[in-house]
């Protein structure tokens, strides 16, 4: 028996019954997605007026990690699950309805809608952001290097100078022919090498003791107790600024943490919001 072989134009007919378009409702995300982005800017400019410091809904944008605290983070949520909310439900009722679909289709595509719509609104808010504070940090990485410059100069500086201190420093020291800016000048080296190290050496606190003796006119005794007094207020400061440093370290993965939560009930908002407002539209 002959087989019969389907013509091209039997050929040229799709099988099944798939759709020609897309799935995608691009305009129904495009308009979540600026609805969202529009009502972000709205409750970030009163979270700000409330006292919540400078949040943002996006990352890299917002609270310095000095000045974040738990509300800060609270508002950062609050933010995204507004937003996101908003986003999602206009991006579900406005895409396009989808006839002869499963149900269990349907909610994926909306639920996928939702995320689109949340990841669009993120990407163009961060992009605008960081368009919008370039200047800005174009000028403060100028200043940066700048007193970065400066200050390495300066500890360069600063040790190639104490070193020469100590080549031409006297077993004896003579208030009539001591300068008194050059012993401050003295004296604040010795001091910042020491903070450099730890602590100031048995052979420079001496050496102080006498500078201090002899320009201040105060005895052995009392210029021993005044440089003990400022190496400690020294010491103590040095403690203060890795204190500092700390807590800044701590409240940067603290609003690494925060921002990272908020942006996913962000998402899960979107899509739930966004099933929620597809199904609105089928029904009515």
């Amino acid at each position: 028996m002959d087989t019969v072989l389907p013509s091209a134009a039997e050929r040229s007919v799709p099988a099944g019954n798939e759709s020609s378009s897309s799935a995608v409702s691009w305009p129904a995300i495009f308009a979540g997605a600026f609805s969202a982005i529009a009502l972000a800017i709205v409750l970030t400019s009163l979270g700000a007026g409330l006292g919540l410091s400078s949040i943002s809904a996006w990352p890299n944008a917002g609270a310095s990690v000095t000045t974040f605290t738990i509300s800060t983070g609270i508002g950062l949520i609050v933010v995204q699950w507004l937003s996101s909310a908003l986003g999602g439900f206009i991006t579900g009722r406005l895409r396009t309805k989808w006839t002869g679909v499963h149900t269990h289709e349907v909610f994926f595509r909306d639920t996928a809608h939702g995320f689109l719509s949340w990841a669009v609104a993120t990407i163009v808010g961060t992009v605008l952001l960081a368009a919008a504070a370039s200047s800005v940090v174009g000028g403060g990485v100028r200043a940066a290097s700048t007193v970065g410059g400066g200050a390495a100069q300066a500890v360069t500086s600063g040790v190639s100078r104490y070193a020469v201190d100590g080549l031409f420093r006297p077993d004896h020291i003579d208030a009539a022919s001591t300068n008194s800016e050059d012993a401050a000048a003295q004296a604040t080296r010795i001091l910042a090498n020491g903070v450099r190290n730890g602590d100031v050496s048995p052979a420079d606190r001496s050496y102080l003791v006498q500078l201090v003796a002899a320009k201040a006119g105060l005895s052995p005794t009392d210029a021993q107790k005044r440089v003990d007094d400022v190496v400690a207020a020294t010491k103590d400061a040095e403690i203060k600024v890795r204190q500092a440093a700390d807590v800044a370290r701590k409240a940067t993965a603290t609003f690494a943490i925060f921002t990272a939560l908020s942006l996913l009930i962000g998402a899960f908002v979107a899509m739930a919001a966004a099933a929620f407002g597809g199904s609105v539209r089928d029904e009515y």
